[in-house]
């Protein structure tokens, strides 16, 4: 999967439209719906093992980040929309400025509960 895409409908009727957000092979562990107020930012961090997905259901962000299992990564950034999904892996530094009041559904590999969490996350500044 690349990093973002832009999510489609498999199937469509009179009575609406069928889409995947992720392929089958993907274990979740974990789905959050986050509510984010325009120029607020989010994440500044990576995680040590969690796989996550961010799926924007109103609104767009500006999303960077770095691998940093690479040496010379540099940061990339895109811009989120609604109707789109961005894979973050384990060791990507990540970091989310919304550019209006936003939703997004985030799904995890990893157990999302407090104490797991933060044991899996490290801090770190890319906005």
């Amino acid at each position: 999967m690349k990093y973002i895409k832009t999510v489609k409908p498999f199937y469509i009727d009179e009575r609406g439209e069928m889409s995947h957000l992720l392929p089958g092979t993907v274990k979740i562990a974990s789905a959050i719906v986050i509510k984010c107020k325009r120029g607020t930012i989010r994440a500044n961090h990576y995680h040590k093992h969690d796989t996550h997905f961010s799926y924007m259901l109103k609104g767009s962000m500006e999303y960077v980040h770095k691998d940093l299992k690479k040496k010379n990564s540099r940061k990339q950034s895109f811009t989120v929309r609604e109707g789109q999904i961005v894979m973050t892996p384990p060791m990507f530094g990540h970091a989310m400025k919304f550019l209006e009041d936003s939703v997004f559904l985030a799904l995890t590999t990893e157990p999302r509960s407090r104490s797991e969490y933060e044991t899996d996350t490290v801090r770190m500044e890319l906005l």
